[in-house]
């Protein structure tokens, strides 16, 4: 076993009322004796697409030791829902760019003659409309106000759990690999760091790296990318995020040239 992010589920909270289960195409919550309990870890892969639907938030996602996931013992369980079940598992698998995963699925489905659905390109990660790819247009002058700066966002999402690696912005791109605090640190962040680079955005600290390296490697073997700066704080446990950015960069098999920017607590770039 190795450590992973994977749900959790707070019995004081849980009140029984099920609402979770259906919302898990993969058959990992049950209730139990008038709770909700994660039957396996095996069917549980950590993507939370359960978490949106408690009524009392007793679901969580948290990092700990668990069985991997297992996708096609999963499969045997999401095939006995019938055809609109494995169609919901695809979608959330797609959405989340789990491709190896997603690529798993179907060849169960080939291997048991089951028919293989149809996924539409970019579907909104479980149902949120905040997650909608977009193309952000910055050759606007300034800011909405005199004196303002400008926002040079191109894209989004941001966040790194929420990006797809077939994105359109993130081919033929400069990457920016951005450790949450230093948006808040640097006031210069636009200007400095995301002025004509795609964002990706996370903790190296609080998140599961494991699944950074993961999407980050996906993003690096499926386009072409010139260049990742990781902008990381002085901060000994922010160094994780460039730890993520080396072992991507060594799985995708690519030459990628890499940049380490260290702002400093007090905002400057050291």
């Amino acid at each position: 076993m190795a450590k992973r992010q994977i749900i959790n589920i707070d019995h004081e909270l849980c009140n029984g009322c099920g609402a979770c289960v259906p919302d898990c195409p993969e058959g990992a919550i049950q209730i139990i004796d008038g709770k909700a309990h994660l039957i396996s870890d095996i069917f549980c892969d950590g993507l939370g697409a359960c978490l949106g639907t408690c009524p009392e938030g007793a679901i969580s996602t948290i990092v700990r030791e668990a069985e991997e996931y297992d996708e096609k013992r999963t499969m045997e369980n999401i095939v006995k829902g019938g055809p609109n079940v494995i169609k919901a598992h695809l979608k959330h698998l797609k959405d989340h760019g789990q491709c190896a995963y997603f690529d798993q699925a179907r060849e169960y489905l080939n291997e048991k003659g089951i028919d293989v659905p149809e996924i539409e390109e970019e579907t909104l990660p479980c149902g949120c409309p905040g997650t909608e790819m977009r193309v952000i247009d910055v050759k606007g002058e300034g800011g909405s106000k005199q004196n303002e700066a400008r926002s040079e966002l191109r894209q989004w999402p941001v966040q790194i759990h929420l990006l797809h690696p077939k994105a359109p912005f993130l081919d033929n791109s400069h990457l920016l690999l951005l450790s949450d605090c230093v948006a808040v640190a640097n006031p210069n962040v636009h200007s400095q760091l995301i002025h004509g680079r795609t964002v990706a955005m996370g903790c190296p600290k609080l998140d599961d790296s494991g699944a950074y390296i993961e999407k980050l490697t996906g993003i690096l073997e499926q386009n072409r990318i010139k260049s990742i700066t990781v902008a990381v704080m002085e901060v000994p446990c922010c160094s994780g995020m460039v730890r993520i950015a080396r072992e991507a960069i060594s799985r995708s098999g690519k030459e990628i040239p890499l940049i380490v920017e260290t702002i400093s607590v007090d905002g400057r770039v050291l």
